[in-house]
């Protein structure tokens, strides 16, 4: 069944105001309209590293789920990097976001991406993760992609997509969309179970 069938009669929200994510659900040639509300982003000490992509969804979930009309079903996701078992969010400023590329440079990482899928009345949480290898990047390859790119909105301050991981990626296990913020292969398989 395709989800595009499935969906017929629904409206699709993407809760987030990321530019990857609304071209990437584009891409899946998904009708949505996106709709943003802000939520408190802070990690809370019990949680488990690698939980945290999925509860900061659900929270960005919960936050919209009440003015949810009956025939709409949201999207809400967050991704984190993960390094030597810290979580990399986004950077504050320049000087933190050149702090991050140096910790990252020449190492590898995790990326992990929590999707909440749900309804008025219902609420499916997953998550995917990507193995990520860096080559060593030099202060003037930093500096230069800080500058010209600003990767202030990004977890961890790069974009697979831009210059630096053009540059920077060797290689990947796991899928590439979900560094770029959203597992589509695996959001499309479970989408139509939720909606089946």
């Amino acid at each position: 069944m395709l989800l595009n069938h499935l969906l017929q009669q629904k409206k699709v929200i993407l809760g987030s105001g990321s530019p990857r994510r609304k071209q990437l659900l584009s891409s899946m040639d998904i009708v949505f309209e996106q709709r943003v509300k802000e939520v408190n982003e802070d990690i809370l000490p019990i949680w488990q590293t690698k939980q945290v992509a999925q509860k900061l969804a659900e929270r960005k979930a919960l936050a919209q789920q009440k003015e949810l009309k009956e025939n709409e079903i949201l999207i809400t996701s967050d991704t984190i990097v993960i390094i030597e078992n810290k979580i990399l969010n986004k950077p504050q400023n320049t000087d933190e976001a050149r702090e991050m590329l140096m910790l990252l440079s020449g190492k590898k990482h995790l990326v992990i991406t929590g999707v909440c899928i749900s309804t008025q009345s219902k609420l499916h949480l997953f998550s995917d993760q990507t193995e990520v290898f860096f080559k060593e990047l030099n202060q003037n390859e930093i500096d230069y992609y800080i500058q010209n790119y600003k990767p202030f909105d990004k977890a961890g301050s790069y974009g697979a997509q831009e210059w630096l991981g053009m540059i920077a990626v060797e290689k990947i296990n796991g899928s590439y969309f979900n560094v770029m913020g959203l597992p589509v292969q695996k959001l499309y398989k479970e989408w139509i179970d939720f909606l089946s």
